[in-house]
């Protein structure tokens, strides 16, 4: 019985798996020919083709590159974690393990933010939509906003990112994982009846900044909370952000810059005309702070921000 199930088990060829994973096939066939991570059967004694414990261990050989590994050093884990010969013995047992394995990665990553983490960048990586956005549901869910962006779908974003900078076959993971955290985040904000603030806070980002992820954390984080906020996604011309906070009247604006290259100060002066003042914001990684105009205030990271624009606004936390 044991032997009919192994030979049924459903296998693929090497194109399929790559698609699967991300990765070109000539990148499966190296892996194969130098590290011995490749498949460990043959159909008519000609065609390679890989079973669920192959392709397993293959996530697991992403999910060790993806924390910082080389090549050989990943592909060495893998085939700790999950031997060739152990799988190929009983290929059911192979996938449960794989499974385990997952949520049980070397001892230093024990912690939830990690172990969610690897989770959604293989999901990433196969370019399961459904998957990752179920992963970033359940990561909000457990976490809460602020902490599953800071500790999970941030380093995540970093981690794709620099992988695929400059190159663009693979580019397609990052853009996957962006529209799904865009949306995981929307979700994430309710629409609140009776805010606790009279006048929204405003947020977005400085013109040409394409980095406005973090805003709509913040705005979810900020929603949560009961305070009332008017996002504007896109980065605004300098002209328009200005007559937008002169017509909303909001009672904070808060301007995000992810490069210094971005960070113009002088653009708090135009925002700042007009009868009813605001309270003016920085914030982000790009921004100077010894070239901040007076009463301008840095924020910190988003959950430090989130405090501070809450108790600005409302006071103390409820």
């Amino acid at each position: 019985m044991g032997s009919r199930i192994s030979s049924e088990e459903p296998t693929l060829p090497v194109a399929s798996v790559a698609r699967r994973l991300g990765v070109a096939p000539s990148t499966l066939r190296t892996w194969d020919r130098r590290y011995g991570v490749g498949p460990s059967r043959h159909t008519n004694g000609r065609h390679r083709r890989y079973g669920s414990s192959d392709i397993g261990r293959l996530e697991l050989m992403q999910r060790a590159l993806l924390r910082g590994a080389s090549t050989a050093e990943a592909a060495k884990y893998a085939l700790e974690q999950m031997p060739r010969a152990a799988a190929a013995e009983n290929p059911e047992t192979a996938a449960v393990q794989v499974e385990e394995q997952a949520t049980a990665p070397p001892a230093e990553d024990h912690d939830v933010p990690s172990r969610l983490a690897r989770r959604l960048s293989t999901a990433a990586l196969a370019m399961d939509f459904g998957a990752v956005q179920r992963m970033l549901a359940d990561t909000i869910r457990e976490l809460g906003v602020l902490p599953a962006w800071t500790g999970v779908v941030s380093p995540v974003l970093t981690a794709l990112g620099a992988r695929w900078r400059g190159v663009s076959a693979g580019a397609e993971v990052e853009y996957l994982l962006a529209e799904c955290v865009y949306a995981a985040l929307v979700r994430a904000t309710p629409v609140l009846r009776e805010p606790r603030n009279q006048r929204p806070v405003l947020l977005t980002c400085v013109p040409d900044e394409r980095d406005n992820m973090p805003m709509y954390a913040l705005a979810a984080a900020l929603a949560g909370r009961r305070i009332g906020a008017q996002l504007f996604g896109a980065s605004l011309p300098a002209e328009v952000l200005a007559v937008t906070v002169r017509r909303s009247v909001p009672a904070a604006v808060v301007l995000w810059s992810g490069r210094p290259a971005t960070a113009d100060p002088r653009l708090f002066a135009r925002v700042s005309r007009g009868r009813q003042r605001s309270r003016l914001f920085a914030c982000g990684p790009g921004w100077d702070p010894a070239t901040l105009p007076d009463k301008i205030e840095l924020l910190g990271e988003l959950s430090t921000a989130a405090d501070r624009i809450e108790h600005v606004l409302v006071g103390a936390r409820r």
